[in-house]
Formats: C-alpha cells, structure tokens, sequence
C-alpha cells in the first residue's frame, strides 16, 4: 500500500511537509524518593511527536496542538517545545487555565499515577473552530488519539472531527490510537461509540489489543484488526504488549515481535513511541514489516529508559 507521502518534489528537490499531533501535554513530577520529585512534560500525543521530530527528516516539521494557560509552566512547556524543534505556532492560549499535572509514584514495583487536570487548559483546545481548522491546514498527517476526545466536552469533540475530516478531504492522512482510558469517560458505552466513529474518519488506527479486548470482546488481535478493517481503516496495527504486533490491511497481513532479551527499566511511553517509529518509517516509504521492525526496536530502546521521552541520540 503506496500511501506514504515522497519527501521530493519535482526534480528530486526536497520540500517540507508537516505532521500535526493533538492532545493534552502535561507537567510529570516524577521520582518522589524522600519526597524528591524530578519536574518533566509528557502525554501520550506529544511523546509520539517527540519520536516522530527524533525520527523523520529535515524535510518534515513537527507541530504541537494543544491548549496552554499564560502561566510560568505554560511558558516553560512551550520553550520545552521549541527547544526541541517541535513547532508551537499554532497552540492556543487559553487565559485563566494552567497544564494539567500528574505524579507518579512506585507501590509494590509498580507505577501508579494520580492527576490534577479538571481545569487543563487543553480541555479547550478545540473550543476555538478556526484555530483549530487553521491548526490541521496543509498538514501531510495529523495524529490524535483516545484521550484526546475523552479530555473534550461533546461538542468540542465534535469540532475536533469536523477539522481531521476537512484536513482528510484536504489530503493529509489520519492517523489515530484508540488509547483507551475509561476513567476519563462517562461510561463504556460513550467511550465505544466515540473511539469507533473517529476511527472510522482515519486512514491509520493503532489499537492495543488488551485494552480493546474487554470494551468491544475481541477475542484475538485479529478480530481487533479485522473490526477496524470493517470501518473502512485502510492499515490496522495492533498493539499487544512484549506479543508480536499485527499489521493488517485489506490484503496483508504481517505479524512482527520484539527481538527478545529486552530489559524493561520504564515502560512509559512504549506504546507511544512504537507508534511514532512506525508512522516516520511508513511516512519515509518503509513496508508494513520493516515499519513494524523499527518501532520495536524504537519501543525497546525506550523501555530500557527512565521517562517518556528519551534522547534521540540513543535511537540512531
């Protein structure tokens, strides 16, 4: 499947094109020993254009959509941003909110996770239709997911799928993780039927097998790729932890594991980086198996990480 975007243009001059992911970037304090904690930025969105910027080339930008406040941490993440050459143009200032924050903590070798984010300023981020059309215009992909809706109001929701189709009929493809969170939804039921008619606006959905399983009863990865198929998704990859991943579309079928041996440190941000590696490399014209192959091995250097986010000299 031929779907992926040339990076040249007439004459084999390289032009730009731009990947657009949109979500909610939230402070992390993490550690907590002696009540130490270290200050850092994450969210399921922005790790994978993290990964994305380390990943794709000159001739790619990277942009952040999301609502900020005109706080000090508001300031500090979009420095954090552009430090980091992940464009922050179109982000919208949203006045009297702040980011969200979360803090981890360790119990019995475990993380856990408490959150401060019912006045995030990115539970607005779609509160303004033209600056989200404008957000998504001329974008070659534009990347969202699961919690992306579930931190929205209905109607921004909505708003938000209004821009992705006009950015689809635009010419940009649409790429989207389910990642499920119940707790962010008011029931099941809400959660199936939004994360199933967004999915059913994309060209790329990357599910995670044992979260879907118990909403929506799949009983296998292939009965989790064969629903999104269904929909009219033309590439389905399915997710399943240290199992092989399950790459499906209309007429193949590849199935890819990690190589073993791995030695997990922090499995945060895994799934968001396999996502990230893969897109780059189906974006850079790589097949459904060699993608899949770069995104476990992105995945297994970040898992042998402390943090989201690693440095993009250890991926290279």
């Amino acid at each position: 499947m031929a779907w992926w975007i040339s990076g040249l243009g007439l004459g084999g001059r390289a032009v730009t094109h731009r990947f657009v992911s949109i979500g909610e970037c939230m402070i992390e304090m993490s550690g907590g020993e002696d009540r130490q904690y270290r200050l850092g930025y994450a969210g399921d969105t922005l790790n994978t254009a993290w990964y994305m910027r380390a990943l794709l080339g000159k001739d790619w930008s990277v942009d952040y959509f999301t609502g900020l406040g005109e706080d000090k941490y508001s300031a500090d993440i979009r420095a954090f941003l552009d430090s980091n050459n992940i464009g922050t143009s179109h982000i919208r200032t949203v006045p009297g909110r702040r980011p969200g924050l979360y803090m981890i903590h360790q119990d019995k070798g475990d993380r856990h996770f408490t959150y401060w984010r019912d006045t995030s300023a990115a539970k607005l981020l779609a509160d303004d239709k033209g600056a989200l059309h404008t957000a998504v215009e001329g974008a070659s992909m534009v990347y969202f997911s699961g919690i992306t809706l579930a931190i929205l109001a209905p109607r921004a929701r909505g708003r938000l799928l209004g821009a992705i189709v006009k950015a689809r009929d635009a010419g940009a493809k649409i790429a989207f993780d389910t990642n499920l969170r119940p707790a962010l939804w008011t029931s099941p039921r809400v959660m199936a039927g939004v994360l199933t008619a967004a999915a059913s606006l994309c060209d790329i959905v990357l599910p995670t097998h044992t979260d879907e399983a118990p909403l929506f009863g799949d009983k296998s990865v292939e009965e989790t790729a064969e629903r999104y198929l269904e929909l009219g998704v033309e590439e389905v990859v399915v997710k399943d932890g240290s199992k092989d991943a399950l790459i499906a579309t209309a007429s193949e079928r590849v199935k890819v594991g990690p190589k073993p041996g791995a030695k997990v440190v922090d499995a945060t941000g895994a799934g968001d980086s396999f996502n990230g590696a893969y897109l780059s490399a189906r974006l850079a014209g790589k097949s459904l198996r060699e993608a899949a192959e770069a995104a476990h091995r992105v995945a297994g250097v970040v898992i042998g990480q402390k943090g989201a986010l690693v440095d993009p000299k250890l991926l290279s």
